[in-house]
């Protein structure tokens, strides 16, 4: 291994930039003559929209425009879509409502929007919306998920009257329940999964620009996959053809998902800037952004698992109610289907599993998919039910993990999917021994002897990373191909320019990229630059998300490789007058098999442009190459976290003592950057069980719109984690990656819950538990003890 090649602790070569200020990102653009737009949003959750009076506003200073839904429809600008078709039980389609980016007749939730004014400044846009009055027929909200399908509930979208979007299902029902019929035992348990409002450090942003000349567009925004706007933008909403569109995504600033989907404002920003013909900018603030971004979770789940005689799990069966919002956003549909139940088999050999997930219209910000996105709702459906079936059974919980685990590979599961490789009882081993689990007593008894109750939770993770198999999604209604594309130039002095359709917003592509280029060509990383995030520059691609940019981003990198490795060798043999076959190439040098003959890296790519070894008839000159990389399988990423909490019961305040992370992610790029995406996972994880929750009240309005009632995690709120790795190669790509972006996320809820319920003694708390909820609860564990 070199020092800056694969497995290096390399420091992150884009994190000087950030760190001095002189990122790029979209509200770091202006262009010349830039207007601005600000969104008139709806006040009301449910509502008709009678009459929109603008003329007031229209005569104030500075306004250029004010547009409406019925101008968006008078130019034909389509709808947002979502693009995974979900099939209900009997075979129908699902009920997907029109989803206009202005409000058209109807407003469904607090935040809609309603028109924009674009003028010349912020606040004079702001003023005017100010003046803008709305004649508004008010509905009544459905809010509650659990009631949102009762009979006499108000219609949220006409082609959905009983507000449901699908009832799905996956599995064999009837083997599931001959499962439980032949069960010793049976743990049941209702569970609720928190909605979140995800908060990235940059609010989404976008500038439309239009050139009347080429009659073409660019859009800058705040996107994980440009090129997927792009495409949504052009062929379903009808901005303009692909070839007439450019997106750009610069520095972003965190996404977590949240910044996959094509949003109102980025299509009404590109669209009027056009109508105005001035290029319109918009930065949301954060309170637009906890209306507006598209939330995370928010499932009821009611489970039970069938137990035979030998304490070996025999069946499961979910019945899951998702919430999507009032309007299906671009992966809604696929988070509690396709990437939920078919996780629900965790690392258990479980024969028979059966899922029914109903999905559900309410007055509620759009939910699409979270950091995670499906696998966390997944990992704490089943890791709440195994620990609880194993306090059930009087079962150490390790153990009964262990005496389930899956232990041969590849193994079909019985919802879809089929591991490839792991070694879950290693990683729980490795997991038990650092975290000295054996001590755990000793430091229980002396909580006890403060007042205090000590607790520990288990959560065995796994996840289906890199979202493909294209020909897999789509038999299953994904509506794009899942594959990436790489470029890789080479030029004539030796340094290499990468062009890729991943985007990095913080997980460190412009490094990793960069040592994998490194290790395979022998050149220093600094004489290497990552391309992404610009439609006109790389050709096309997928984006990032899912954990997929290392196994399917840097696989179609590895890919190009190949061929420039392939093409240079052939220069090679011109320069040294060998025979091809002859040619090796190691640690940056190609030599002549049994020679001392050598030419570097460099030297070659400058002969490949010079040309003046060979003819064009002998060989094409320049060395540059392309790849689209399909993988053919998912990845697995898995793990054992273990949680270790001391409640003090007087005020209800859970301090994390102990956390221990043991991960398989295949072969790792860079052990520094994998550590970082794990911290900042069991960040966002430990938020959602103790802190993190979106609330709305009955009429709709969302109570936690401010980071004055919405709690985030802080540095306090966490402990130093004891960051642990088994390793089993993924046989699926050619690097053996698995993933590693959203491990920390999915296995922490149920850890940080299975911990808190093992020091009350109990299973009566849901998450968020905070310092009030765990105090609630800690009275019950109390009471008890003084029975």
């Amino acid at each position: 291994m070199s020092a800056t090649g694969i497995g290096a602790r390399v420091p992150r070569k884009e994190d000087f930039r950030f760190i001095t200020g002189k990122g790029n990102y979209t509200d770091d653009i202006n262009r010349p003559g830039q207007a601005h737009a600000y969104f008139l949003r709806s006040p009301h959750a449910h509502a008709n929209i009678r009459k929109i009076d603008t003329k007031k506003a229209a005569s104030m200073p500075g306004v250029l425009a004010i547009l409406t839904g019925d101008d968006i429809a008078k130019d034909k600008i389509g709808g947002l879509i979502c693009g995974w078709m979900i099939h209900n039980k009997d075979g129908s389609p699902m009920k997907a409502g029109a989803h206009p980016a202005l409000a058209q007749g109807k407003v469904r939730y607090v935040g809609d929007h309603v028109a924009v004014v674009v003028a010349e400044t912020l606040e004079q846009a702001r003023d005017a919306a100010e003046a803008i009055q709305v004649d508004y027929e008010k509905l009544a909200p459905v809010v509650d998920l659990a009631s949102a399908t009762k009979k006499g509930q108000p219609a949220i979208h006409d082609v959905a009257p009983d507000n449901q979007v699908f009832d799905w299902h996956l599995g064999d029902k009837a083997a599931v329940d001959a499962a439980f019929k032949k069960a010793k035992h049976v743990t049941r348990l209702d569970l609720a999964n928190n909605r979140l409002v995800p908060n990235a450090m940059e609010p989404r942003a976008a500038i439309g620009d239009y050139d009347p000349g080429n009659e073409a567009f660019t859009l800058y925004t705040t996107s994980q996959n440009p090129h997927v706007a792009r495409l949504v933008l052009s062929a379903f909403i009808g901005i303009a053809p692909e070839h007439k569109l450019r997106v750009i995504a610069p520095d972003v600033g965190g996404g977590f998902g949240s910044k996959i989907f094509i949003y109102a404002e980025e299509t009404v920003c590109v669209w009027a800037a056009k109508k105005v013909g001035r290029p319109v900018k918009w930065v949301a603030d954060r309170t637009e952004e906890f209306l507006c971004v598209a939330h995370g979770r928010d499932h009821l789940t009611h489970a039970e698992m069938a137990i035979g005689e030998d304490g070996k799990i025999l069946g499961l069966r979910v019945k899951t109610r998702a919430n999507l919002g009032a309007y299906l956003s671009t992966f809604a549909s696929s988070v509690p289907t396709y990437l939920y139940a078919p996780l629900l088999s965790g690392q258990y050999d479980i024969p028979a599993i059966y899922a029914e997930v109903e999905a559900v219209y309410t007055n509620t910000a759009p939910v699409d998919a979270y950091r995670g996105a499906g696998r966390p709702e997944a990992t704490f459906v089943i890791e709440r039910m195994v620990e609880v079936a194993a306090r059930e059974l009087g079962e150490d919980p390790a153990n009964f993990r262990r005496k389930n685990f899956i232990r041969k590979f590849p193994h079909q599961t019985p919802v879809i999917m089929c591991y490839d490789a792991g070694d879950y009882n290693a990683s729980l081993a490795k997991a038990l021994a650092m975290h000295d689990v054996k001590g755990f007593a000793k430091r229980k008894r002396d909580s006890a002897k403060r007042g205090m109750l000590r607790g520990i939770g288990y959560s065995a993770y796994i996840e289906a990373c890199g979202i493909a198999p294209s020909a897999a999604v789509g038999s299953l209604g994904a509506g794009v191909g899942l594959w990436e594309s790489a470029e890789v130039r080479v030029n004539p002095i030796g340094t290499v320019e990468i062009l890729t359709g991943s985007h990095s917003h913080g997980q460190g592509h412009e490094t990793t990229f960069a040592q994998l280029v490194s290790d395979r060509l022998g050149i220093p990383i600094d004489n290497v630059s990552i391309v992404h995030g610009d439609t006109d520059k790389v050709q096309m691609g997928m984006g990032t998300y899912g954990s997929r940019s290392g196994a399917v981003g840097m696989s179609a990198i590895a890919r190009a490789l190949d061929k420039i490795e392939a093409k240079a060798k052939k220069v090679a043999s011109f320069v040294l007058e060998a025979s091809e076959a002859d040619i090796e190439f190691k640690d940056g040098k190609f030599s002549v098999k049994g020679t001392d003959k050598s030419i570097d890296f460099g030297s070659v790519a400058l002969q490949a442009y010079i040309a003046h070894k060979f003819t064009g008839q002998q060989l094409e000159p320049g060395l540059k190459e392309g790849a689209f990389y399909d993988p053919t399988n998912f990845t697995f990423p898995s793990g054992v976290h273990i949680c270790e909490v001391e409640i003090d019961p007087q005020t209800g305040v859970t301090s994390i003592e102990k956390w221990t992370a043991v991960d398989d992610f295949g072969n790792i790029i860079n052990p520094m950057i994998v550590e970082g995406q794990v911290h900042g996972g069991i960040a966002q994880g430990v938020g959602q069980a103790l802190l993190e929750g979106a609330i709305y009240d009955q009429n709709g309005q969302l109570l936690t719109a401010s980071y004055m009632d919405y709690a985030m995690p802080r540095a306090a709120d966490l402990p130093s984690f004891a960051i642990g790795t088994t390793l089993t190669p993924c046989p699926s790509n050619p690097l053996g990656i698995k993933g590693c972006g959203e491990a920390g996320a999915i296995a922490a809820p149920a850890a940080v819950m299975n911990a808190i319920t093992d020091a009350l003694g109990h299973e009566n708390i849901a998450m968020p538990a905070t310092p009030q909820a765990v105090w609630k609860a800690a009275q019950a564990t109390l009471a008890k003890a003084a029975e």
